[in-house]
């Protein structure tokens, strides 16, 4: 991607406060340059979930955002355990979420299944006990 616009977020997991701060702040900056309302609120329901997931089962990670003259795209990473079966944990409902998260309003089973559906094209590279790479890619 030459001449993209890249902008870096971490993404602390110790904080659900936190979780969505990169979502948000992408939001503003997508405003500012003049993406599309319908794209930008995309963007930030996948990224969302993608930060909820980082804090849930990675404890943290980082976000980038890159941006074209016809494409975004968003990579979430993190070091966490990795994903087992990832066509297990594309099922909506499916969570590998600890109660007490559960019990928080978190961890019902939608972060990835939410990640392809506001998403125009999704890749996740994930080795278990090393960590997850997931793109989201937008076409404008």
């Amino acid at each position: 991607m030459s001449e993209a616009l890249h902008y870096h977020f971490d993404v602390d997991g110790a904080n659900f406060s936190n979780a969505g701060r990169a979502s948000v702040e992408t939001k503003k900056l997508l405003r500012q340059i003049g993406v599309p309302a319908e794209t930008i609120r995309r963007i930030a329901v996948a990224m969302y979930e993608g930060e909820i997931n980082m804090v849930i089962h990675a404890h943290g990670g980082d976000a980038d955002v890159y941006i074209t003259e016809d494409k975004i795209l968003i990579q979430l990473r993190d070091e966490g355990p990795g994903i087992r079966s990832v066509e297990e944990a594309m099922k909506e409902g499916f969570s590998t979420a600890p109660e007490n998260i559960r019990a928080l309003g978190f961890g019902a089973g939608m972060g990835l299944p939410n990640m392809k559906r506001y998403s125009d094209d999704m890749h996740i590279d994930t080795k278990v006990g090393v960590g997850t790479t997931i793109e989201l890619w937008y076409n404008l």
